[in-house]
């Protein structure tokens, strides 16, 4: 009977001990996966400032900042235009 309860409590000790290394491998797991969405946030980040870098060199040279590009007010309706109050009368 002393044998029986000895391996027993060997046969506990070891599933702790197996529980706790899939507890570790779960937590190592989570932890590599953040990692690596946040290794994808740092490489967009510097992407971005590879291209605004380009930007400041460009401004040394005196060229002009880029940007959106104006529209062009050619083609408006009376409507927008007045922005919605009535159009001014004929005379």
């Amino acid at each position: 009977m002393e044998k029986l309860t000895q391996f027993w409590n060997w046969l506990l000790n070891k599933t702790t001990l197996d529980e706790k290394a899939v507890e570790v491998y779960d937590e190592v797991k989570d932890r590599a996966k953040e990692m690596a969405d946040e290794f994808k946030d740092v490489k967009k980040a510097l992407k971005n400032v590879a291209t605004q870098s380009k930007d400041v060199v460009n401004a040394s040279k005196g060229k002009k900042r880029r940007g959106r590009p104006k529209k062009n007010n050619t083609t408006t309706s009376e409507w927008e235009a007045n922005k919605g109050r009535p159009a001014p009368k004929k005379k």
